[in-house]
């Protein structure tokens, strides 16, 4: 027997000694040689499709959206309001631009520019896998993959865009020079401001041609290209001029790091600010801040703005030609007309805004931002700078009648509740003591919320504030479209000491106007692109949302506003207006601002008049502008107001406010009133205990009104106090005595008692 065959049989033995093991059927199935197979498989296919498609793919001939198209801006009906958005682009060779300042834009975006084959794969792969996830828009191209896109291909993510994109990079690092590709990528990105290429940047920004660039201005533009909008300083917020100056910064630490810049040179590196920017081209008077503000809507919306830029674009407006010309002549006629600069400094100061808004669609049908570019570059219309002073007022009663809150005396707050109206009396209820002055220190008792409405009077809003709670107050605010973020949590803010824009205030009074639904100030109605033959059109968001008061809420407030035209601080202004309004005055402190808000069924307006010094755009008071003293809610800004409204309404009238409730100035009175909402005239029972010692703080911010009718009443020491000061008169340094009690037989209070008569700081009068 041969050794083979002893082998075999030794092998026969083994097999029948010891039964054999069947494998699991998992184990059968995926064993690790059919794994490394299966991927080796996977990579090989993967690597022979790459091949087919990288043999098929050729270099395009350039993107046909880098030639010229116009970007058309119409009026509500149709016609032409603007054709602006072509391409600011001047192509210039590479020799001209300096050697320091083409580093920045590779430390910037692509610090292996110059040794990389054209591709970041790890990156890509991780764009490609984050755009499957729809995670949108994602970094990690090389300086070529960014030229191919901006030159060859397009904005769109796509798995298949970004496969082209890889292939065409590969070949045009082959068969062009960095030098090449690098000029291509700074003459063809976007920097913001309707600029295409570095020339064009270099003149949007710095004013200067693209030879004349240093190092400091150069690391800010390559910085732009990351987010032009965001990054322009102009626009930015300051979380955006934070983040580009910090990538800036980045920018040039790179450089170091590459040794195209020394240390000693870095440190010597200023940031600096860019020049405001330059009118785009035809573009003047009110039509610079319509265009302006659309093209903020539309990015706001997720349009791109390098594919807005680009063109192609039919922007329609909700402006109503006739109305949009009404209030530029009321403007003239009311305010401009009257201001002589020459001849008094303080007319230079005055700036003047207004956004006008039909409630039922959320349109803007006429705004006015300001003289035009390129005169005042800042959109007054639109600017929330300046405080909304007793405009916010209604929005503290919105908010009482809303969360049912009640008085300190325990009665629900309604147009009919009972306040205290003193001047400098201290707020009950509140953390931080204070006791702002009304207008012209003014002294007022028991009266009305529909009273101190109609007569803007803080003691009675401050007190309601604490009332209804702060926190509540802003909450309604907030939902009714102003910015938490400029709203300080404290008593202050009841006299209107946030900033706002005419556009918020419009929007916040067309709510009420609205009944409670939620309206949204919106200027673009619809925007289409036409590209490659065929439109597409952009959802855009609807201007009314959902019903954010209650519309018994809503209709008080304008029950009782129709007050304030009737009979209050308005009155003088819109006296002899044909038509239903309601609307509510304003007068900052240190009237650096001055303000109506009024509406009508049919239209809510806003305007808002801002002291801005031409100098430096700081705050300055209004006094003396036009000739007059204070300059007040009820004067310029309520006379613009009638003035464009009673055009704007024309013959057809505004018709009836449709309110449904039985409260406020805007109701008949009824011959018997029900008790259930007729509160009782006695005065609101005052806490057993005022802290004692409450200073009244000098200075207190003061939101000022005049246009105030005459015949207003002037109580002394309240209008019905408890015989003998009451029971809180007694001892203690701040007891209260009977303001017209029994005259001397009211208990001294110690230190700070009243004898019965006139009031005295930190005290309530009876």
């Amino acid at each position: 027997m041969g050794r083979a065959d002893v082998r075999r049989a030794r092998q026969g033995s083994a097999r029948r000694g010891k039964p054999a093991q069947k494998g699991s059927g998992i184990r059968r199935f995926f064993t690790w040689k059919k794994i490394l197979g299966a991927f080796l498989g996977v990579c090989l296919l993967g690597i022979l499709g790459f091949i087919g498609l990288y043999l098929y793919v050729d270099i395009p001939a350039g993107n046909k959206q880098a030639q010229f198209q116009s970007n058309v801006f119409k009026y509500a009906d149709g016609s032409v309001m603007a054709r602006v958005g072509q391409l600011n682009r001047e192509t210039v060779p590479l020799s001209r631009i300096p050697k320091d300042v083409q580093h920045t834009f590779v430390a910037a975006e692509n610090k292996t520019f110059y040794q990389d084959s054209g591709v970041d794969l790890k990156g890509t792969l991780r764009g490609i896998l984050n755009t499957l996830k729809g995670q949108g828009k994602q970094g990690g191209s090389t300086i070529t993959q960014q030229y191919v896109k901006n030159y060859y291909l397009s904005q769109e993510q796509t798995v298949s865009r970004k496969l082209q994109e890889i292939v065409i990079s590969l070949k045009v690092d082959q068969k062009y020079s960095k030098d090449d590709i690098l000029a291509g990528y700074i003459n063809t990105s976007y920097y913001g401001r309707g600029a295409y290429g570095i020339q064009a940047a270099a003149q949007a920004y710095y004013g200067v041609d693209v030879d004349k660039l240093t190092v400091s201005q150069g690391a800010y533009l390559a910085s732009l290209l990351q987010a032009p909008n965001q990054y322009d300083w102009a626009l930015a917020s300051d979380t955006g001029k934070q983040l580009v100056k910090e990538r800036w910064a980045y920018t040039l630490n790179n450089m170091v790091e590459m040794k195209w810049l020394s240390p000693e040179e870095r440190a010597q590196q200023k940031f600096e600010i860019p020049k405001p920017p330059k009118p785009l081209p035809g573009l003047t008077g009110q039509t610079s801040y319509l265009v302006t503000e659309a093209k903020k809507e539309l990015f706001a919306q997720g349009v791109d703005e390098t594919e807005f830029e680009a063109g192609g674009w039919t922007v329609t407006l909700g402006i109503e030609k006739d109305k949009q010309k009404a209030l530029e002549q009321a403007v003239k006629r009311k305010l401009t007309d009257d201001l002589d600069p020459k001849t008094r400094s303080v007319d230079a100061d005055a700036q003047l805004g207004a956004t006008s808004v039909d409630p039922k669609t959320g349109y803007i049908v006429a705004l006015y931002g300001g003289a035009g570019y390129p005169k005042h570059y800042t959109d007054n219309a639109t600017r929330e700078d300046y405080q909304a002073a007793s405009t916010f007022k209604p929005l503290i009663l919105a908010s009482a009648m809303e969360n049912h809150a009640q008085t300190q005396g325990g009665v629900p707050i309604t147009p009919n509740a009972i306040y205290d109206g003193h001047n400098r009396r201290p707020v009950v209820g509140g953390t931080i003591p204070f006791a702002p002055p009304n207008e012209d220190e003014h002294e007022y008792g028991k009266i009305t919320v529909q009273t101190a409405t109609n007569n803007s009077v803080n003691a009675v809003f401050a007190q309601m504030g604490a009332d209804v709670g702060l926190d509540k107050v802003k909450q309604t605010a907030v939902s009714l479209g102003l910015n938490g973020s400029r709203m300080d949590v404290k008593p202050a803010m009841t006299l209107g000491t946030m900033g706002a824009s005419p556009l918020q205030m419009a929007g916040a009074y067309a709510t009420l106007d609205n009944h409670g639904t939620k309206v949204t100030p919106t200027l673009v109605v619809k925007a289409v692109h036409s590209t490659n033959g065929s439109d597409k059109s952009v959802r855009l968001k609807n201007p009314i949302g959902d019903q954010v008061l209650s519309r018994r809420t809503a209709d008080t407030v304008t029950s009782v506003l129709t007050g304030v035209v009737n009979d209050g601080t308005a009155s003088d202004a819109v006296k002899n207006a044909s038509y239903k309004a309601a609307g509510k005055t304003g007068t900052s402190d240190d009237n650096k601002s001055a303000w109506f808000v009024g509406y009508t069924p049919k239209l809510v307006t806003a305007v808002g008049m801002f002291g801005e010094a031409p100098s430096g755009g700081a705050q300055v008071s209004l006094k003396g502008a036009g000739g007059g003293g204070r300059v007040n809610g009820g004067g310029y800004p309520a006379r613009v107001w009638a003035d464009y409204t009673q055009s704007a309404l024309g013959d057809s009238g505004a018709g009836e406010f449709d309110l449904e409730t039985d409260l406020g100035a805007g109701v008949p009175p009824t011959p018997t009133p029900t008790p259930s909402r007729i509160p009782s005239t006695t005065p609101t029972p005052t806490p057993s205990h005022t802290p004692s010692g409450t200073p009244t703080p000098s200075g207190s911010p003061s939101s000022s009104e005049s246009g105030r009718p005459t015949g207003r009443p002037t109580p002394t020491g309240g209008t019905s106090g408890p015989p003998n000061g009451g029971t809180n008169g007694t001892g203690g340094a701040n007891g209260i005595g009977g303001g017209n009690g029994t005259g001397g037989n009211g208990t001294p209070g110690g230190a700070n008692g009243t004898n019965g008569g006139n009031p005295v700081p930190n005290n309530f009068g009876g």
